[in-house]
């Protein structure tokens, strides 16, 4: 049965996130309205948010303009001075503070972004907890903005570089993260001295604005964060119009990507961007067959598939292909597709109806080519905008899965004989955000570590993200880093000093 002629039944969960909106303890949490200068914002216009589980609509958010847009600059404008001469240490405390209350209100965010994204409750709580430990290191790390002194090469003279916030800053950011990556941006952004305007994704703003209500509660000063939404390309080209926003982050995909950086040119704008993924997942022989599979469940289905660090190419060693097939399989076939609401579920709904058509026909596209297809029953959906876990098998690389990431619940597994094979197929994309390597022989992993053209390499790990590590890829998947010392140097800017005529 075509995945397309399933039959659907998502009137029975019509009603499911409304009713626990209904219950949350922060009534404003929903109220959709936009931050801009201190002020909450109904707006002359809403835009509707829908449940994409069921279509449901389960709100409405304020519809910004580019006036609105142009009103926030100044206020960030107005901001800057006073927060970038804020010691870092009371910075600090002020982003301690709105971690705190993001933790604080964790169901509640989670609820929130469950039923405007789709993902797991279990999987949206753990992105509130991610989120807030951005918040938290980048509060520590806004102290250790060191400079340096370099020996002079000039008699007399005395040399420094220092570091200074870049200015205004603007985020636009995704709707598979839609709190973690404003605490990513902002974090780093507010700790290095600079005002952020964000502009969350249109399917999910009601996450974004209940942390901008934290944020205030927080302390973050009128003007110092400001989020805004409605419709993206009205909102976005104010913003790289603007010569007073200096730096622009984005985490999209590698189209917009590229047209935000073509706009952001005739400013010159500093631009972060963390683009399209095509993970590689290299299983070698001499692995534990178990771990492997636990692994590539792990990197494949989390946030429903809908992740850029999604194991999309799963290579397998001819002589344990089948083995591995038939243990994920099995694996696969036992996840529990659902409303994210409902306790049980694994996989909830793609959060926008073009992903889940792009899945179905990428399978259908791989199943026409000869790929065995290997899948839950599929008798009743959930839903239009679901996607059952599925496994192709015996996938070549002329099938559009093997050449375009898929961003859904469905895992491609290809063969592959020795290990300069699968590293120049690896290699074969025009994205390198993240690898996986699975092997016990150190010697190959090292080589590997450094024959990979990825930014971020998982070896015998699924897990290696988190505030401490660089976030970003190579090649068309992005520009600059999130997180670390790195993610904070986006938002700064190097200053070299030279003292003269200090000689006795």
């Amino acid at each position: 049965m075509a995945l397309q002629t399933v039959r659907h039944k998502s009137s029975q969960l019509v009603g499911l996130a409304k009713r626990h909106l209904e219950s949350l303890r922060r009534r404003d949490f929903v109220a959709g309205d936009a931050l801009i200068d201190g002020r909450w914002i109904v707006g002359e216009e809403r835009d509707v948010v829908v449940d994409p589980a069921t279509g449901e609509e389960i709100a409405d958010v304020a519809r910004c303009s580019a006036e609105n847009v142009n009103v926030a600059i100044a206020a960030a404008e107005r901001a800057f001075a006073a927060w970038r001469e804020l010691l870092p240490a009371r910075r600090g405390a002020i982003l301690r503070s709105w971690a705190s209350l993001m933790l604080d209100h964790s169901e509640e965010l989670a609820v929130l972004v469950t039923s405007e994204q789709g993902k797991p409750l279990a999987e949206a709580r753990h992105e509130i907890t991610y989120g807030a430990g951005f918040l938290e290191w980048f509060a520590a790390e806004g102290e250790r903005a060191y400079g340096e002194t370099i020996p002079s090469h000039k008699p007399g003279s005395l040399l420094q570089v220092r570091m200074q916030p870049i200015g205004l800053t603007a985020a636009i950011t995704p709707w598979n993260f839609p709190v973690a990556m404003i605490a990513r941006k902002a974090g780093a952004a507010l700790a290095a001295g600079c005002p952020m305007i964000v502009k969350p994704a249109a399917e999910t703003p009601l996450s974004a604005l209940a942390v901008a209500r934290l944020a205030e509660e927080a302390g973050v000063p009128r003007g110092v964060f400001q989020v805004l939404v409605g419709n993206p390309a009205e909102l976005s080209t104010p913003l790289l119009r603007d010569t007073r926003i200096r730096a622009l982050s984005f985490t999209g995909s590698t189209q917009v990507g590229r047209l935000l950086l073509e706009g952001a040119a005739d400013t010159v704008k500093k631009v972060s961007l963390e683009l399209g993924g095509h993970a590689p997942f290299v299983i070698f022989d001499d692995v534990d067959l178990e771990k492997a599979v636990k692994g590539a469940v792990a990197a494949k289905f989390a946030t429903s598939g809908q992740d850029c660090l999604a194991a999309n190419r799963i290579y397998v060693q001819r002589s344990i292909y089948d083995a591995f097939v038939e243990a994920f399989g099995a694996s696969v076939t036992q996840l529990k597709l659902g409303h994210g609401l409902e306790p049980a579920t694994d996989i909830g709904p793609m959060t926008k109806l073009s992903v889940a058509n792009k899945c179905k026909a990428q399978i259908d596209d791989a199943v026409t080519k000869g790929a065995r297809v290997i899948s839950a029953s599929r008798d009743v959906s959930p839903g239009p905008n679901f996607v059952f876990p599925t496994l192709l098998a015996e996938v070549t690389d002329d099938m559009l899965i093997a050449r375009e990431e898929t961003f859904g619940p469905v895992a491609a597994v290809l063969p592959f004989g020795s290990e300069e094979e699968v590293v120049a197929r690896a290699n074969a994309s025009e994205m390198g955000l993240a690898g996986y390597v699975y092997t016990d022989d150190l010697r190959r992993a090292l080589r590997l570590s450094e024959r990979l053209e990825y930014g971020m390499l998982g070896i015998n790990t699924a897990s290696f993200t988190g505030p401490p590590i660089p976030f970003g890829g190579w090649k068309q998947s992005g520009l600059g880093r999130e997180g670390s010392r790195h993610g904070l140097a986006e938002y700064m800017e190097l200053k070299y000093v030279c003292f003269g005529d200090l000689a006795v």
